[in-house]
């Protein structure tokens, strides 16, 4: 008998991983080999544990899941990745995939489609929630649009998080909501929105916002995450 393969679940939520953990440990072919809540730990216990597989949400407390499979696509070439999050945005999806992540599902989807994500991960395919995919292919032809108007700014050399903290500044959302929605600090926040300030070579609030309305800088999923 094959060996099973060993997920590693990197999630805030200690229930959320809980039920994960309950998910694989049930399944013939795959089992916990660990569990984080944060993006460091969760990179930790990755090198330690060398995991045939890692599922990772995207809002972590010190940093974005998208970031970690990106730096888990560096130190385990061979890691399969699968996304379980909340977000539904073409955004998110794309640069998950983009960062290296083989497969996508919603949360709320529950435990079937999880399972058909690891297990097309595990095979070597990928994985696109069906919920999500009518989505994405409403929104491609907005998003190859607006990618090249951003990258026309420099938009591209900003990190994830300060790409995100960008688009949210732009819905109108204050530094204090922001840090509520993405489990940092406010002045987290606050040296994010100086940072993109800074290298996008904008000077005041004002111009800040207008500049990244012209971009597009909105989210393409009008629907409550």
């Amino acid at each position: 008998m094959a060996p099973k393969k060993r997920i590693l679940i990197v999630d805030d939520h200690p229930l959320y991983r809980d039920g994960l953990k309950a998910l694989l440990s049930h399944h013939p072919t795959f089992e916990p080999a660990g569990e984080a809540g944060g993006f460091l730990e969760g990179l930790r216990l990755a090198k330690k544990l060398k995991p045939d597989l890692a599922l990772l949400d995207i809002s972590l407390p010190d940093g974005s899941g998208i970031e970690l499979a990106r730096e888990l696509r560096k130190i385990l070439p061979q890691i399969g990745m699968v996304i379980v999050s909340m977000h539904s945005k073409i955004d998110f999806i794309a640069a998950a995939f983009q960062a290296g992540a083989e497969g996508y599902v919603a949360k709320e989807s529950g435990a079937d489609r999880i399972l058909q994500a690891i297990e097309s991960v595990a095979a070597g395919s990928q994985y696109l929630d069906s919920t999500l995919s009518p989505k994405v292919v409403r929104k491609l032809g907005d998003l190859s649009t607006r990618k090249a108007r951003t990258l026309d700014a420099s938009y591209g050399t900003l990190s994830f998080r300060e790409q995100q903290i960008m688009r949210l500044l732009a819905e109108g959302l204050s530094p204090q909501e922001i840090s509520d929605k993405l489990f940092i600090t406010r002045k987290t926040v606050e040296n994010h929105r100086y940072a993109i300030m800074n290298k996008l070579g904008i000077k005041s609030p004002l111009a800040f916002v207008r500049h990244a309305a012209r971009l597009g800088l909105i989210d393409l999923d009008e629907s409550a995450e």
